[in-house]
């Protein structure tokens, strides 16, 4: 899987291609967070064919939708359960994010195991993402933003009057 740009949240469902033997097979539903439609449903597949052993050659996919978030403008703290395969192993692990979308959590998850473990984005599997609410917050680097009365400093104030241009290539208009 290669993660570039934004990822968007796809509800993926698909099942068993109908048989002789089994005319009416379970559909299956995934919460798949991808680049685009045809990286969703490969990820689908990806993930049937280790939990299910369904492959891609004798199943159907019945509906690819994209997901909206309910408020996209609100700061919200998202949980990420992930599990990675590392130089040692394979590990599990819990993460917590402070973003706009789920979405955009994920991205963040990816770009922030990138960073921290050196993890590739083919070996790291969402497991599940969902809201926290601010008392249920474990980490403590998100949990300093719950305070009411947080200030963010700014430490590089740039006076705009500086490159303002003393001169003017305009004739000034005394009329109105």
């Amino acid at each position: 899987m290669r993660v570039r740009g934004e990822l968007k949240q796809y509800m993926v469902y698909g099942r068993h291609t109908p048989s002789a033997t089994e005319s009416n097979p379970p559909i299956f539903k995934m919460n798949i967070f991808a680049n685009d439609k045809c990286s969703a449903k490969s990820r689908f597949w990806y993930h049937l064919r280790s939990l299910k052993k369904i492959k891609k050659a004798h199943g159907e996919i019945l509906m690819c939708k994209l997901v909206g978030e309910k408020k996209p403008t609100v700061v919200k703290t998202y949980g990420v359960w992930l599990r990675y395969v590392s130089r040692s192993g394979i590990h599990n692990m819990y993460r917590e994010y402070r973003e706009l979308t789920a979405a955009k959590a994920v991205t963040s998850c990816y770009r922030d195991m990138g960073a921290r473990h050196r993890a590739r984005p083919s070996s790291i599997q969402i497991i599940r993402v969902k809201q926290v609410e601010d008392d249920k917050v474990r980490r403590p680097n998100i949990k300093q933003f719950m305070k009411p009365n947080v200030r963010f400093p700014l430490p590089h104030r740039v006076n705009h009057k500086l490159y303002v241009p003393r001169f003017s290539t305009k004739r000034p208009q005394t009329k109105f």
